[in-house]
């Protein structure tokens, strides 16, 4: 019997485990994933309320310096809110993609309300600035849009559907926009004209008559008490 023989064999020392591999989406099955999917209506919270855009008139500005022409754009948007909100702005810079940009944020902070009626406006109006003049008349429902260029942007931004519009003076994008703006402002619900009035929805459309009216009736109805002597 050798040396080597009566040796008992000696314990190898132990290999550490190998470090698990990181879970990856879509692993082995048992394996908690985390759920990265978000939450809905998380991106209306970080976007915001959803506006309609139109990019009516882009012009490009050429600005004669020493050694040569520097170019700046500005641009003239319309946004709405496709429910009676709509605005307009006018952003310049060096850039097409920025002076679009400031234009779109300074339309949003510029809206006001329209009164819709069935998609249409309640009555007809007048716009009119500069040399831009403006008619702009309620139209029946299936009529459409019947407008130019930059009217048009203005009345898809609102929500007008149904409406007639006719351009009575200068064609320059600029006054005809901001004509249209001012034909627009004139508009009034017919519960603000009835508060302005002091009397009800009501009596504006004569469904039921006010005190005056009824008292003058009343009046003209009764006989005189007294009747006149003959010569």
């Amino acid at each position: 019997m050798t040396k080597d023989e009566g040796k008992q064999p000696e314990d190898k020392p132990a290999r550490k485990p190998a470090s698990k591999p990181q879970s990856r989406p879509g692993g082995r099955p048992g394996q908690r994933q985390r759920d990265r999917r978000p939450e809905p209506g998380a991106d209306m919270k970080t976007k915001g309320p959803e506006y309609i855009e139109q990019t009516i008139h882009v012009n490009r500005v050429a600005k004669v310096v020493k050694g040569g022409r520097r170019f700046s754009f500005n641009a003239l948007v319309a946004a709405g809110d496709g429910m009676g909100r709509v605005g307009v702005g006018l952003g310049k810079a060096n850039e097409i993609t920025d002076a679009i940009r400031k234009a779109t944020e300074s339309a949003k902070r510029s809206m006001i309300r329209i009164p819709l009626l069935r998609g249409t406006i309640p009555f007809e109006v007048h716009g009119k600035y500069g040399a831009g003049y403006i008619v702009l008349k309620p139209a029946s429902p299936g009529t459409g849009v019947i407008a130019g260029g930059p009217v048009r942007a203005i009345m898809e931004s609102a929500g007008i559907r149904d409406i007639l519009a006719k351009s009575l003076g200068s064609n320059n994008p600029h006054n005809l926009v901001k004509a249209t703006m001012k034909g627009l402002e004139q508009l009034e619900s017919a519960r603000e004209v009835a508060k302005r009035r002091g009397i009800s929805v009501n009596q504006l459309f004569g469904i039921e008559s006010n005190g005056h009216g009824k008292e003058t009736e009343d009046n003209a109805g009764e006989k005189p008490d007294r009747e006149p002597t003959e010569a």
